[in-house]
């Protein structure tokens, strides 16, 4: 059983007196005379902000975090060990490669923090006992260590999870590719739209859960309980729609490339309507303008460069596709899911028809979380009810655009009048 330490006991720190601790932390990374570690070991933080504050390295073991704001703050290789983060809000933080082991996150708020390699495992805190030895501090006011946790749209690629307890946690688009979760309780989790690719759910528990849209692509779900689980639109090796296997995919692809480049003169136009080209596994640079390719699955394809002006993309699964330099003006991808792309770069403005006729991309109601569209043109694109949230937009050309109904939480970039 994880511990932590209580807040009777705990030293009480006062704002004042944690900022001073912060300060020196932040004269000893930029190598200034005064810096010392910050060292929060035992002590109580309760309630205090440390928002956007660099404490990277620093050691809050079996500190008493409730309710501590830590929004923004860099926290990589920081020790939490046996730490009380119940209620903490943590969102946006950066985590890579913390030590978060026995850590109670009940309630906490993760949303967009990096946890890449984070290791949450179970802990125990020891102390040295006259009669006994060690005796293991056990925990108060605890109901699980990660009940209720917040890490919707998180990076948790490659981190460790192995047992954790994570009862109705929030992993909502949560990126949790190679994560280790052998025997760990994740009942009625939220996983929807969750990259679970590569990750070890050996004897993981999931009854209840929804993992509607998540990718389990090649996930090692040896004795795992899914019970109840909903499993809609989940993306795993098995062929979704028609195989690739089944149809000359290949084939079709360079005919309509060639029809494309020869102008009609060579090749064919192909549908690849409800189509799953995974197995493709590239197709940089070709010319597929004007492509039928309605709910078709193209999810991780190196597409980078790929011209696809005018094409029929609705409904298709686009996800941590490399769309970078894509050409996709005057596109429909109304209700596409682009989550996680890489678009920098991308063409999405609008197609010129004629001299007084252009069509804009369509991009109403398409799932863009998390998508990196830095440098895209986006000009006249169809935004409406679009889902950007944590998208990164930096120095995208996004005006004029129809954000109308856009979810923008979180998103990077966006210019303020939009």
């Amino acid at each position: 059983m994880p511990a932590r330490a209580s807040s009777d006991t705990a030293l009480r720190l006062t704002q004042k007196e944690a900022d001073r601790i912060c300060a020196r932390h932040e004269l000893l990374f930029s190598a200034k005379p005064g810096g010392a570690r910050a060292t929060f070991a035992w002590r109580d933080l309760t309630d205090l902000d440390l928002s956007n504050r660099n404490l990277a390295d620093a050691d809050f073991t079996g500190a008493v975090l409730e309710g501590c704001r830590l929004v923004g703050a860099r926290l990589d290789h920081a020790i939490f060990f046996g730490a009380d983060l119940q209620g903490a809000d943590l969102s946006e933080a950066s985590l890579r490669r913390a030590d978060l082991r026995g850590a109670c996150m009940r309630g906490a708020d993760l949303t967009g923090a990096d946890l890449f390699e984070a290791d949450l495992r179970e802990g125990s805190i020891a102390a040295v006992d006259a009669e006994k030895g060690l005796r293991v501090l056990q925990p108060t006011r605890r109901v699980g260590e990660a009940h209720g946790v917040i890490l919707a749209g998180a990076n948790l690629e490659r981190s460790k999870l192995s047992g954790v307890t994570a009862v109705r946690a929030d992993f909502t688009d949560a990126v949790l590719k190679d994560a280790k979760m052998v025997r760990a309780n994740l009942k009625q989790c939220s996983m929807q739209g969750c990259d679970l690719s590569g990750a070890d759910l050996s004897g993981a528990d999931l009854s209840g859960a929804d993992l509607r849209d998540a990718v389990m692509v090649g996930a090692i779900i040896h004795q795992c309980i899914t019970t109840g689980a909903r499993m809609d639109g989940m993306l795993s090796d098995s062929p979704a729609g028609r195989d690739v296997a089944h149809m000359p995919y290949e084939q079709m692809i360079r005919d309509h490339a060639l029809w494309c480049e020869s102008q009609g003169r060579d090749g064919a136009p192909s549908s690849f309507d409800g189509a799953d080209l995974r197995a493709l596994n590239t197709i940089k640079g070709f010319d597929l303008t004007a492509l039928s390719a309605k709910g078709a699955v193209f999810y991780g394809l190196d597409m980078e460069g790929v011209q696809l002006q005018g094409a029929h993309l609705e409904g298709a699964d686009l996800r941590h596709c490399n769309l970078r330099r894509a050409d996709l003006r005057g596109a429909r991808l109304n209700r596409a899911r682009l989550s996680g792309a890489d678009m920098r770069d991308a063409q999405l403005g609008p197609l010129l028809l004629g001299h007084d006729r252009v069509m804009p991309c369509d991009l109403t109601s398409a799932a863009l979380k998390g998508a990196d569209l830095r440098g895209a043109d986006l000009r006249q694109a169809l935004m409406i009810r679009a889902d950007l949230s944590r998208a990164d937009l930096s120095g995208a050309q996004v005006r004029p655009s129809d954000l109308v109904g856009a979810q923008t939480h979180g998103t990077k970039g966006l210019p303020k009048a939009c």
